[in-house]
């Protein structure tokens, strides 16, 4: 196997301004070439720490915490894992104990922070939305809390996650093995000061975080909106664990393709009945093309460069749920041309494989749309392709994202540890029907919600693209 190592000559000014480290990460990161080239801006530049609520006391870490789970949300806090903060639904996730929350208020976070892990895959980052105002975070984030007297809070966010604030972020990690960052790391990080430039990056990022909260308001709605269509009303995830009586029970086994208590849970089967007396219904196996509803083929992977030219970015179930996916770059040459890897628009993607704790993404779904049919994705994924003279494509979502589909896909897994989908049960799950009218309102409230979710990246992109061209043209 061979390796491709980096080589890089390092003057000693420079290990004499880095207090004498030897280690590489600081010189290898871009980190000193980008303190250099700020140095010389004819811009003023404040420490990251000066434009903070409350000086370095509003960069946070919160400080390990007793992690106390509970099941009802009137007893718990939503808490986001440092995977969570990158996602684009913040719904399903664990709850802790609210006791935990009132003995570290540092522990919840408020819209218009930047977010940043600190714990392993460092400088990835956040913007906290207006979904995420009030929720729990893990002590693995740091919150960066802007002083919005002095400055604008998307300018601090889109300024750190630049290529020039990111090598600045990563550059004072410390660890071997497992790497951290503190907030006195970056406390003293420069900011460039770039005029009405900072303004235009914080509507573009704000603009981003209120799309994307509007694109998961209308998910919800179209998801309500259809289950009220069809006359029936999605279970809680509270209720389903109330009702569930997941032990203790006898169940038929005529005609049974298993013998596995899981696929038996009285709700479930309630559940598939009480489906079927919605106006109108259908199994999802006569509303799918055929050869779907499936998992994807398995193929050869050659890495590739990061050239949407020669390349195309392999998506698995932890990165399509991102709000901004991040595959890995595989050769398009040695790809077959199969729809099951190359997913067409209107696709619903639905994690195949995990374990059965209701924070796992298995049985979570993804709507394929827009920038997401550019990916290829893995075959760790149930392909949903549907009919569309039979029912549109956010319709189906819009049922198959719900708790009661959460829940009756995973009354089909087979497994020990690791689940999957039994093949024959999953095609005679029940999908409600609804009238036209309703089905053409939901579809375009999904379609138009990734519109928005496209639209995010782009606003993200462009202040980025504004502070970097700002800084590169000030240092000429």
């Amino acid at each position: 196997m061979s390796r491709k190592f980096q080589v890089k000559t390092v003057p000693v000014s420079w290990i004499l301004h880095e207090g004498r480290r030897l280690d590489c990460g600081p010189y290898m990161s871009g980190a000193i070439e980008t303190r250099i080239l700020l140095e010389k801006l004819p811009f003023k530049k404040n420490e990251l720490q000066s434009l903070t609520r409350g000086g370095i006391s509003g960069i946070i870490n919160a400080g390990r915490i007793a992690r106390i789970w509970v099941d009802h949300p009137d007893h718990g806090y939503k808490f986001l894992s440092s995977a969570d903060i990158l996602q684009f639904d913040v719904n399903n996730v664990s709850l802790i104990a609210k006791s935990v929350g009132s003995q570290n208020r540092n522990l919840l976070i408020e819209k218009n922070w930047t977010l940043i892990t600190r714990s392993g895959s460092i400088g990835r980052m956040a913007y906290a939305r207006e979904d995420m105002h009030g929720l729990a975070c893990t002590e693995d984030v740091l919150r960066v809390i802007p002083d919005e007297s002095q400055v604008h809070p998307g300018y601090i966010y889109a300024y750190l996650s630049t290529k020039f604030g990111i090598p600045l972020v990563t550059s004072g990690t410390y660890g071997s093995i497992i790497t951290h960052l503190e907030p006195n790391h970056i406390a003293e990080l420069p900011v460039p000061r770039i005029g009405d430039t900072e303004e235009q990056a914080h509507d573009l990022i704000q603009r981003a975080a209120d799309l994307r909260y509007l694109a998961i308001t209308q998910i919800n709605k179209a998801t309500k909106d259809y289950f009220s269509a069809a006359g029936l009303e999605d279970i809680s995830a509270v209720d389903w664990h109330e009702k569930s009586k997941k032990s203790g029970f006898s169940a038929s086994l005529t005609n049974a393709n298993s013998l596995r208590a899981i696929n038996f849970i009285p709700l479930n089967k309630e559940l598939e009945e009480y489906v079927k007396t919605a106006r109108s219904w259908s199994y999802i196996s006569d509303l799918t093309r055929p050869g779907t509803l499936r998992t994807g083929p398995r193929f050869k992977r050659i890495d590739s460069i990061p050239d949407p030219e020669i390349g195309v970015e392999l998506l698995g179930q932890r990165e399509c749920f991102n709000l901004r996916p991040d595959g890995r770059w595989l050769s398009k040459k040695y790809l077959p041309k199969d729809e099951l890897i190359f997913l067409p628009e209107g696709s619903t993607m639905i994690a195949a494989r995990g374990g059965l704790d209701d924070s796992n993404s298995f049985a979570r779904c993804q709507f394929i749309a827009g920038k997401r049919t550019q990916y290829a994705y893995s075959q760790d994924f149930l392909r949903v392709i549907p009919e569309q003279d039979k029912i549109l494509p956010g319709c189906l979502f819009a049922f198959l994202r719900s708790e009661m589909a959460f829940r009756m896909l995973r009354g089909y897994s087979i497994g020990s540890i690791q689940q999957e989908y039994h093949p024959e049960m999953v095609k005679w799950m029940p999908v409600p029907l609804v009238d036209q009218e309703t089905a053409n309102r939901v579809n375009e409230l999904v379609v138009d919600a990734y519109r928005k979710y496209d639209e995010a990246i782009d606003c993200e992109d462009q202040a980025r693209t504004l502070v970097e061209r700002a800084i590169e043209e000030g240092g000429r």
